[in-house]
């Protein structure tokens, strides 16, 4: 039995398009990614360097770290390309009354 604990964590309409912006929830700091009318999250920290991934660049669905510019997939957290060695942890998301929900377990 598969128990979800789901978090509002922002307003649907805070979350820009092609965009990413920082929240902290539960004393975790999030990116949460607009991405072709999906919304997407991920720890902020960047799993090679302390670098925020909020001030790094989306391209579609890949954000790339401002430090040393390793790209993880924002839909799994999956480290894509060197010097990045560790993916990031991916929260599922849900929108649900203009509200983005997240399940931080």
């Amino acid at each position: 039995m598969t128990t979800e604990t789901w978090i509002e964590a922002a307003a649907l309409a805070s979350v820009p398009q092609d965009d990413v912006i920082a929240i902290e929830i539960q004393g975790r700091e999030i990116a949460l990614y607009g991405v072709d009318g999906e919304v997407f999250a991920t720890d902020n920290i960047c799993t090679h360097g302390h670098a925020r991934l909020c001030d790094g660049f989306l391209d579609g669905h890949a954000i790339e770290c401002p430090l040393h510019q390793g790209k993880f997939d924002v839909r799994n957290g999956e480290a894509l390309c060197a010097p990045l060695t560790d993916n990031i942890r991916a929260y599922p998301v849900r929108i649900d009354g203009g509200k983005v929900w997240l399940d931080l377990r």
